[in-house]
């Protein structure tokens, strides 16, 4: 095959590993930066252009999109869908995911466990809001928030309705979380490959800090998954429409919740704690659909679709 793998820097841990056992299954593999990736958007012929060359003959593209440039990147892949190449994740599900407020109310829609969760927009309805999570600690996240950044746990009433009130004076989008305490600092990513969780991790943060991001510092730990854990974080990945993803849940008093799930997780961690080559399981997955699409004249279920 010829795989296409969109990425800003082609010496990132998990572009890198992909690269490497895409090659040793005797892929092709082209890293391309997707902000130099341009196109022409012409009826029946459209057109992607690199460097001044003009893209052609892949078989799949890897998205591996930065939030920072999602609007730019997915344009991108919704025209290699367009160019009928099998993207491993969707553009249209890459983007759904990267909206959290959407991602959320797709997972509940479909029943799926979630923290106590509000959103607004009124300073006027601060207090209303903090009560309807269940009252302080309560977490206060950033919509546009990454890898731990813009997250803020406000531990008394006074706390939440300060921070809360200074993320409305910049017009920052944010929603409030109620905490769960008895997951004692630690989350569980679980990472899905098709149709099930190939391996999984707990994260534990630092002492004095609940964000147990590995980019906070974060120490991570292979865990047993329950059933529930299992079956959730495979619901999940399917609500979303993504073939590959990290989804991250907490353990609390009421079974597992979900918090995030990941369009473009980080191999790194996981292959350390896991000690699996979780890269070939992707280019694996990524052969084996590809065979199963040999017949079909669509490689993209919304081709391209918006």
């Amino acid at each position: 095959m010829k795989i296409a793998i969109l990425s800003r820097n082609a010496k990132l841990y998990s572009t890198k590993r992909l690269v490497e056992a895409a090659t040793e299954r005797g892929h092709e593999v082209k890293v391309l930066d997707v902000l130099r990736c341009y196109m022409n958007i012409t009826a029946h012929n459209p057109k992607i252009h690199y460097r001044g060359e003009v893209l052609t003959g892949f078989d799949a593209v890897i998205p591996r999109i930065g939030a920072s440039v999602t609007f730019y990147g997915t344009a991108v892949l919704r025209q290699f869908e367009m160019m009928n190449v099998f993207p491993l994740n969707e553009s249209v599900a890459v983007t759904r995911s990267r909206d959290k407020l959407r991602s959320l109310q797709l997972l509940a829609r479909k029943g799926v466990g979630l923290p106590v969760t509000g959103f607004a927009h009124n300073p006027d309805d601060i207090d209303d809001l903090i009560s309807a999570v269940g009252g302080a600690p309560l977490v206060i996240k950033l919509l546009e928030g990454t890898q731990g950044i813009g997250v803020v746990l406000a531990e008394t009433q006074k706390a939440a309705e300060s921070v809360i009130q200074a993320f409305m004076g910049l017009n920052a989008n944010i929603m409030v979380q109620e905490f769960i305490k008895e997951a004692g600092g630690s989350d569980i990513r679980c990472f899905v490959v098709g149709d099930k969780v190939v391996a999984a991790m707990k994260r534990q943060a630092l002492e004095g800090e609940f964000r147990s991001n590995l980019h906070r510092g974060g120490q991570a730990t292979l865990v047993r998954l329950t059933p529930e854990e299992r079956s959730t974080a495979v619901r999940a990945a399917k609500i979303m429409g993504l073939n590959v993803c990290g989804v991250d849940l907490l353990r609390s008093n009421h079974g597992p919740v979900i918090m995030e799930v990941n369009s473009s997780p980080g191999l790194q961690g996981i292959e350390t704690a896991s000690n699996k080559d979780i890269a070939a399981l992707i280019i694996q997955f990524i052969e084996s659909k590809i065979k199963s699409l040999e017949n079909t004249s669509d490689r993209s279920k919304t081709r391209g679709k918006g």
